[in-house]
């Protein structure tokens, strides 16, 4: 988006409505490939869109037809100039760990019919042998009488506040339409600390203590230990001379 002589202060609220309206379009157009996520990259000469999604084929459609469509789509929409934005579309590496891959799934399952528990703990064990550190899935609604509840499946260690739960937990919420009225589905995935930072965040926790080993004590050889032994030991205090005169006391 071209910023001109427009604020700080504004850019920031324009970029923010630019990536929530994109992503809610993207999310869905691309619900059925899988779609986890977008990227938006400002380069100096164009402005690139990568599409995170389980399933790329479904993103690009037949020799590309979709992904130029959706192209198109956005350039009309936030007037971008002719062959100033492009569209990618990137695998996720694993989508165990991806929370809108899988609260699609438990969205598709819910529509088929799959109990709520089964489709639940199914997502959960999923995630959980996938490399997470903790899986927590909600699902809210009128679940099997008239009266609406929340059931809530968790396995493992999560953090729910703090800079952690930023960078470490990725949630998604989904809104499946029922006969018997809209299940919301929360699903929040906490990864573990990779120092690749390819399945999960490369900074560490920050309650995590490390504690490294004594280093032993340098052991100093014997001929750099020769010249300290022969140093000259300290001169004595002087003696006062035999035939010296006391000085006379005063009288008092």
């Amino acid at each position: 988006m071209s910023a001109g002589n427009v604020s700080k202060k504004r850019k920031f609220v324009a970029d923010g409505v630019f990536y929530a309206e994109l992503n809610e379009l993207l999310n869905r157009e691309l619900a059925e490939g899988g779609y986890s996520g977008v990227e938006v990259r400002n380069a100096p000469m164009k402005t690139e869109i990568i599409i995170r999604a389980a399933q790329p084929t479904k993103v690009l459609g037949e020799k590309g037809r979709r992904i130029r469509e959706l192209t198109h789509i956005v350039q009309r929409r936030f007037n971008f100039d002719e062959g100033t934005v492009e569209l990618y579309a990137e695998r996720v590496l694993t989508r165990g760990l991806s929370a809108h891959a899988q609260a699609e799934s438990i969205k598709f399952k819910l529509l088929a019919g799959v109990a709520v528990r089964r489709a639940a703990y199914g997502v959960v064990k999923f995630v959980m042998e996938s490399g997470a550190k903790g899986c927590e899935v909600i699902v809210s609604g009128k679940l099997r009488a008239q009266r609406a509840k929340a059931m809530k499946f968790q396995e493992g260690y999560m953090i729910k506040t703090g800079q952690a739960a930023v960078d470490y937990v990725d949630k998604a919420t989904r809104h499946v339409m029922m006969r018997q009225g809209v299940l919301g589905v929360k699903v929040a995935i906490m990864m573990d600390h990779d120092p690749e930072g390819k399945r999960g965040p490369k900074k560490p926790l920050s309650d995590i203590v490390t504690i490294h080993e004594v280093k032993p004590d340098a052991v100093i050889p014997a001929a750099a230990a020769a010249p300290a032994a022969q140093m000259v030991a300290p001169a004595a205090p002087m003696q006062p001379a035999a035939d010296a005169v006391p000085a006379a006391l005063p009288a008092y």
